[in-house]
């Protein structure tokens, strides 16, 4: 037999073991879950999102008393809103009355405990499908107007810390809109809300079942001009430093298992707590996979998320939150 003095399979070899040596772990705690509230008594199965509903106000608020039994202590919510509803300015998103102020009540009634996110942007609201407010022009050409946007956003947020919202945000991607809502919440007496930003949010081609699920696609165009180019990673570590300097209490990395390149240097770079949203199609690329028997569901879901925490998230934002902390919990047992 080989001399072999130096054997790294001794710390491999028993569960107990690598229990003893495991460098990164995963609970319910280090999840958020993204919720979707409509008008109306019904919670509809969203096909393109396979255990996920759009949940009524009474339905979400019963929904968290259960996820807050399994250990999930967040949830991220977004509105799903009626055709009816929608303007150029988006103006449903800080109706006080809306769907979002009177989930985040009924939430905050039902489970005190739990930590209620809200998303602010407009592109659920507005008749366009784009995270800000359109300027369009004779030619047909169109722009994304930055500053007005941030205006909105801010009477959005202040809607939503009114009725309770323990976090917010902004999903928007315009320029100076953390210092702009810090602000506005500040000067209302806000200085416990705090704010997650989507730091570095990817054009992505991987948000199509989202969408389909908000209703919330473009009517034309597409989101470059404000979200992140896929092939840019220094250019996340400019935004971090400009959302640390404006009042951001937390970063977000959007895709994540996509992107652990940009988390990780994230994370070395700031000293601010990592977010990363496990995606829409990161999401069902797993469940088709699984549906189709490819793939062992919860092997392959916990591995991908695990990932995500080793390339350095703190926290978590996927739709499989309630299915890993029912795994978690009978793990446990």
């Amino acid at each position: 037999m080989a001399k072999l003095p130096i054997r790294p399979r001794r710390n491999r070899k028993s569960s107990a073991v690598r229990g003893l040596m495991a460098e990164t772990s995963l609970s319910a705690e280090h999840l958020i879950y993204p919720m979707f509230v409509q008008e109306g008594t019904e919670n509809t199965p969203i096909d393109s999102l396979p255990g996920c509903k759009r949940w009524s106000v009474e339905g979400i608020a019963d929904e968290c008393s259960r996820l807050y039994d399994w250990g999930i202590r967040c949830v991220d919510l977004f509105a799903v809103v009626p055709e009816e509803k929608k303007d150029a300015a988006g103006s449903e998103a800080w109706n006080p009355d809306g769907v979002v102020p009177r989930a985040i009540r009924q939430i905050k009634k039902t489970v005190p405990g739990m930590c209620v996110m809200t998303d602010v942007a407009l592109d659920p609201f507005n008749t366009y499908g784009q995270d800000g407010i359109v300027r369009e022009y004779p030619d047909g050409s169109y722009e994304i107007l930055n500053d007005e946007t941030v205006e909105a956003l801010c009477r959005q947020a202040l809607c939503h810390a009114r009725a309770g919202a323990d976090i917010i945000s902004p999903s928007d991607m315009m320029d100076g809109r953390i210092a702009a809502l810090r602000e506005a919440l500040d000067a209302e007496g806000f200085t416990w809300v705090s704010l997650l930003s989507y730091t570095a949010k990817y054009a992505s081609a991987f948000y199509g079942p989202f969408r389909g699920a908000l209703g919330s696609a473009p009517k034309f165009g597409d989101k470059k001009t404000y979200q992140m180019d896929p092939a840019n990673r220094r250019e996340a570590l400019r935004e971090a430093s400009l959302d640390v300097a404006e009042g951001a209490d937390m970063l977000m990395v959007k895709p994540a298992t996509l992107y652990l390149d940009v988390i990780a240097e994230m994370k070395e770079k700031t000293t601010l707590p990592i977010a990363a949203y496990h995606v829409s199609g990161e999401y069902l690329m797993v469940k088709a996979a699984a549906a189709s028997g490819w793939l062992d569901e919860k092997a392959c879901m916990m591995e991908a998320l695990l990932s995500i925490r080793r390339a350095g998230a703190d926290m978590i934002l996927t739709y499989a939150a309630p299915d890993v902390a029912r795994w978690l919990r009978d793990e446990a047992r």
